[in-house]
């Protein structure tokens, strides 16, 4: 556990409004979390010290928010329930880790936290978490996620998603999804391309009944 009293030093500042602090105690980092609220635009990574600090750009977010929609399609087609949290706070105190996905979601769990305040390590954590890496972080945000526990990881690159299961405390990289076995993983891609000349809601329909004819298929 890191423990030092020094005033955090800015290590890296990069074009796309990534800053990178070290030598930031857990207590530090709480404390700037009250002080600036809720009501943020800014992520961030926290990793036994070095604190991440990132403001996400449009390639960020739009990937991210047609995959929350894919996510909800999937579910509603399957008739279960999810609790979408967004960028929630992911954090253990225990392990001096935290970090803000661009997304994430109970599904196999959701029953478990219903209704509730997140609480980790009472509570666990989330099914399936959401990166999309228009830009490379400054942390190990994957050893993050793994000490944290969280079962499955979906990053979406460079028009690639790529599906990552937690096996003995480290991912490793899967053909298809821990939540939903029957998703086309590869197909997912070409959804979002299609939403920039058919439009976001037009392609969510072309998921959704993509996902109904495969459930069909199943019967």
């Amino acid at each position: 556990m890191v423990t030092t009293t020094s005033t955090p030093v800015e290590q890296q500042v990069t074009p796309e409004n990534r800053v990178v602090l070290k030598g930031v105690s857990w207590s530090t980092f709480k404390a700037l979390l009250a002080d600036v609220g809720d009501d943020r635009a800014w992520r961030i990574a926290y990793d036994r010290g070095v604190l991440e600090i990132r403001m996400p750009l449009e390639e960020h977010e739009e990937p991210k928010r047609l995959i929350e929609s894919f996510v909800e399609a999937i579910v509603d087609e399957l008739e279960i329930e999810l609790r979408s949290l967004g960028s929630l706070t992911i954090e253990r105190e225990d392990l001096t880790r935290a970090v803000e996905p661009d997304s994430c979601f109970y599904i196999q769990n959701e029953y478990l936290v219903r209704g509730r305040n997140i609480n980790l390590p009472n509570d666990p954590p989330p099914d399936l978490a959401i990166e999309s890496d228009y830009t490379n972080s400054s942390v190990n945000k994957d050893a993050i996620y793994a000490a944290i526990g969280v079962p499955e990881l979906w990053r979406y690159r460079r028009q690639s998603l790529q599906v990552y299961q937690l096996v003995e405390g480290k991912y490793e990289k899967c053909d298809r999804s821990l939540a939903f076995p029957f998703l086309p993983v590869a197909e997912i891609p070409g959804f979002i391309e299609q939403s920039r000349t058919i439009g976001q809601r037009s392609a969510v329909r072309l998921f959704r009944q993509r996902i109904r004819e495969i459930l069909q298929s199943q019967k």
